[in-house]
């Protein structure tokens, strides 16, 4: 089903995952809503702002950990103004992956490995006026940690992410 200017919602979709890798801030916002809403609460709480801030915040955080951060897209399904991606992401784990909590604390940090990676995710989004104004997923985290040696972790890799941990929770509060 087409949206404004013969773009299709799942041109749309795509593309918003395209962006995540090597798209500048005025690529989101031209495809992000203004009072879009990301629904995975993960990333860091400083870009929790909605709309594309949110989204672009977003892409830094996982391009600053992950070099060479690409999506392979596999399968495309639009039904009216909601899409589902199916799509594989890849990197390299360069840099600390810090994930938070809902209310905003560091959860987890990873330590960079060094390894790369190939996780499968689906995303879906609902478009309004060839804009994305809500975005969900699902990814193969599990898959990921195994492919980036998080899991099982060593015991000189958990000193490493207990250390990484308390420089990550003293940088919030500075």
């Amino acid at each position: 089903m087409s949206t404004t200017a013969g773009v299709s919602a799942g041109e749309i979709a795509v593309r918003s995952i395209l962006i995540m890798a090597d798209g500048e801030r005025s690529d989101f916002d031209e495809l992000i809503h203004p009072t879009a809403v990301n629904r995975e609460e993960i990333s860091p709480p400083d870009g929790r702002v909605g709309g594309p801030a949110e989204f672009y915040s977003i892409a830094v955080w996982l391009r600053t950990a992950f070099d060479g951060l690409s999506y392979d897209i596999h399968h495309v399904i639009a039904d009216g103004n909601f899409v589902a991606v199916n799509s594989t992401m890849k990197g390299r784990h360069v840099a600390p992956f810090v994930t938070y909590t809902e209310g905003g604390d560091v959860d987890s940090v990873f330590p960079p490995t060094g390894r790369t990676f190939a996780s499968t995710q689906s995303h879906w989004f609902r478009i309004e006026d060839a804009h994305i104004l809500e975005h969900w997923a699902n990814r193969d985290d599990l898959g990921q940690a195994k492919q980036l040696g998080w899991v099982p972790p060593t015991p000189p890799y958990l000193f490493r992410m207990a250390r990484a941990k308390s420089r990550a929770k003293r940088a919030l509060r500075v």
